[in-house]
């Protein structure tokens, strides 16, 4: 079976090459473009879609494929222009390699739950026992060959083991037992992790070529760099871009303030950008205050042990990140943790702890918080929100919401899983995200009550130890936003309660029912403001398309028979190998293919031992085609690797792509 699908157009991904001509001028360029504009308009033909990889047109002659590439334009990492250059219809504002190109309405979802109906994920599905016992069987072999080895290596090539071996007095630097498994597994497939990569991770990215003459102990750069299609960034709504309208705002801040978080200061060593940030941020999420932090792993790390301590009692989901572990273990209060997203093991564990009180002594626990997380990124699987809310009114306990990788990845006007939901987000107290997946910046929120949010400015670790976030990435958080809300001339007496949310007055959250547009004056009066951000077109269109194309991975790769977790609408698509082995033959088969595709492959202790998998993450920036390419490599290499071992009915390869628009529209997957 062939690997690699044959394309008879050139493709814009490939090994750079230097180009011996000089740079074209503005005006040359431009009128390339337009000569090659007024030759596909020649053939009658004004694209909906344009196509995703091929920089060569379906509905021109040779001759047309060269109008660009004349003037001496590395099309690899300058122009990467889609198939047909767009018309004067389609205005776009983006480069196709970092947003791709599409005016089809047809490819459009709207991401939220049906009123009425239980949630429930696609139920996960068991391998045939055989995959089972080959896993097991590989990981058997794996660890009895690594200890015959390191038995006869110790003696004889002692000096490759001198960080495992004591000398001289000092003990060894490294535990054998503890590293064995980087040592014996990890190193065999490590060309599938860290590679280096360079310019913007939207929906293409570059690599760095490299090769490894000892076995991937070291890694030698070839020089050389491969385009590849990305499908590994948490670049959920594509603000991923060095070109829009976000990108002229941080283009504005950083001639304003320069890089640093140096520049003009309001009272309080704070910059007015921070004030304008946290409270946009409130009335994206639908909250009175908010918090931000310049790190996501520390929002949840510092705040968690201003939140409990002592005598308080948290009740976390067994599958929370390791930062939500972590500022537990800081915060000194006792642990409990219920099975992945059972709500049933919850509310058996809320009745034995409320009985039980606090261990030996049996006094009642100060406080109870439960935590869990929106979209939880390993399974692709949602929190049972609309259930924890009726366990949250009948056992009265605390509730915070991680949504780090909800956050404007979900719901019909993006502000996460509540809005996925339907629910009012002032019926969490507190809800948590991160700027560094849906809106292309860095740094993390808190969110809640006024009051609680003075308390952990007080209390919070984050305030008194942590850099201030920077100009530049604020400027970003700001951008997206509104682009997400679409913005809205305010009133001076709104205006004038934006401003003073740290003054105890009633924010702009309180004037307007949620969810709301954001108010001129939340905005930096520099900012420059396009008109699809002002009007929200900008964000509508990212969110909509974005739900399509998971949607679209999800359904498709379930049709062709593969195992995938969680719910048809995560931005996030297990797809289960099992098999360590498959891990390394997956991601190498999907990154030499014709037109490269970068994954990313994870394993035991990120999963349990015997799911490994690989994790497809979708954005706004993909195309219908781009997705039906990952669907046409994954069929070819699942065929080949064994992997299609889910039930239900199949469809061929060609009826799914088809029937796209149908398959995404249905209202259960049968």
């Amino acid at each position: 079976m062939a690997l690699q699908s044959p394309s008879p157009h050139a493709s814009i991904f490939g090994k750079k090459k230097k180009s011996s001509s000089p740079m074209p001028t503005a005006a040359s360029y431009l009128s390339a473009v337009s000569e090659a504009d007024a030759r596909a308009r020649a053939h009658g033909s004004t694209p909906n879609s344009t196509p995703a990889l091929s920089l060569s047109s379906s509905v021109t002659s040779s001759s047309d494929e060269t109008v660009l590439d004349e003037f001496g334009v590395d099309t690899n990492d300058v122009l990467s222009y889609p198939s047909t250059p767009p018309t004067s219809e389609q205005v776009f504002t983006t480069i196709h390699s970092e947003f791709g190109h599409c005016a089809n309405e047809s490819y459009r979802y709207t991401s939220q739950h049906r009123a009425g109906t239980p949630y429930k994920s696609y139920p996960e599905q068991d391998p045939p026992y055989y995959i089972l016992l080959t896993t097991y069987l590989s990981y058997l072999m794996v660890i009895c060959l690594g200890h015959i080895r390191d038995f006869f290596g110790r003696r004889f090539r002692a000096q490759n083991y001198k960080h495992l071996i004591s000398q001289n007095g000092y003990a060894a630097l490294n535990s054998d037992f503890d590293s064995f498994y980087t040592r014996r597994l990890k190193t065999r497939i490590d060309d599938c992790f860290s590679h280096p990569v360079t310019g913007v991770p939207g929906r293409t990215i570059v690599l760095l070529d490299r090769y490894s003459p000892d076995y991937n102990v070291t890694m030698v750069p070839t020089g050389t760099r491969t385009r590849g299609l990305n499908i590994s960034s948490y670049n959920y709504l594509g603000f991923a871009q060095a070109k829009g309208p976000c990108a002229d705002a941080v283009e504005s801040s950083i001639n304003r303030y320069g890089v640093s978080s140096c520049g003009s200061r309001l009272e309080g060593g704070t910059l007015d950008l921070h004030q304008q940030a946290e409270a946009l941020v409130a009335r994206f999420v639908g909250m009175e205050d908010s918090l931000i932090s310049s790190m996501g792993f520390a929002t949840n790390s510092t705040i968690i042990p201003a939140l409990v301590s002592k005598g308080c009692l948290v009740i976390s989901d067994e599958f929370n990140h390791a930062s939500i572990r972590f500022g537990v273990r800081l915060s000194g209060a006792n642990v409990r943790m219920f099975k992945h997203n059972d709500m049933a093991s919850l509310e058996s564990l809320l009745r034995e702890v409320i009985s039980q009180g606090q261990p030996k002594t049996h006094r009642p626990w100060k406080k109870i918080l439960v935590i869990v997380e929106g979209l939880y990124s390993m399974e692709g699987t949602l929190a049972n929100l609309p259930v924890i809310m009726e366990l949250k009114k009948k056992y009265k306990f605390y509730l915070f919401v991680d949504e780090a990788h909800s956050i404007g990845a979900l719901g019909p006007h993006g502000r996460g899983v509540a809005d996925y939901f339907g629910l009012n987000p002032r019926s969490i107290d507190i809800l948590m995200g991160t700027f560094t997946k849906s809106f292309g910046a860095a740094g993390g929120y808190i969110t809640g009550s006024k009051a609680l949010i003075d308390r952990i400015r007080v209390h919070g670790h984050s305030g008194c130890y942590a850099e201030a976030m920077s100009p530049p990435v604020l400027t970003q958080v700001i951008a997206s936003m509104a682009s997400i809300m679409g913005i809205s001339p305010a009133s001076e007496k709104a205006s004038s309660s934006v401003l003073s949310l740290s003054k105890g007055e009633p924010s702009v959250t309180e004037m307007e029912k949620f969810p709301g547009t954001a108010p001129m004056t939340v905005l930096p009066s520099w900012m420059p403001v396009a008109p699809s951000m002002a009007d929200g077109s900008d964000g509508y269109v990212r969110l909509r398309r974005l739900a399509f194309n998971t949607r679209y991975l999800n359904r498709g790769l379930r049709k062709l028979g593969f195992i995938t977790y969680g719910c048809d609408d995560s931005p996030v698509v297990p797809l289960l190998l099992f098999n360590p082995g498959k891990m390394a033959v997956f991601s190498r088969l999907m990154r030499t293919r014709q037109i490269p595709i970068v994954v990313v492959v994870v394993a035991y202790p990120a999963t349990p031992l015997v799911t490994s998998r690989v994790r497809f993450c979708l954005s706004a920036a993909h195309t219908k085609d781009d997705v039906d390419l990952v669907l046409t490599a994954c069929d070819e290499i699942g065929d080949l690797l064994d992997l299609k071992q889910g039930s239900g009915d199949r469809w061929p390869l060609k009826e799914i792509i088809d029937r796209a628009v149908e398959l995404v529209n249905m209202p259960e997957l049968a």
